[in-house]
């Protein structure tokens, strides 16, 4: 028997999120782009867009985290 989904340990979590990924054939390069922009993106929604506190919390450089931006056509919700 398997364990509830909020007992498990992200480690765990990722794993079966990868499993179904590689099941449906999704390719690496997708899947890494799709990650990185939730993840960015919800960590906008945590600082309500303040790059200097998403940075030093993501542990970047705030020119990089601009960069990432950028690069992923994330928008900056307004």
């Amino acid at each position: 028997m398997s364990k509830k989904f909020e007992e498990m340990s992200i480690h765990q979590k990722l794993e079966n999120l990868i499993h179904d990924m590689v099941e449906k054939e999704i390719h690496l390069k997708e899947a890494l782009f799709e990650f990185e922009k939730i993840y960015i993106e919800t960590a906008s929604a945590k600082y309500r867009g303040n790059k200097t506190k998403m940075a030093e919390a993501l542990g970047i450089h705030r020119n990089t985290l601009h960069n990432r931006f950028r690069a992923l056509k994330i928008k900056k919700k307004r």
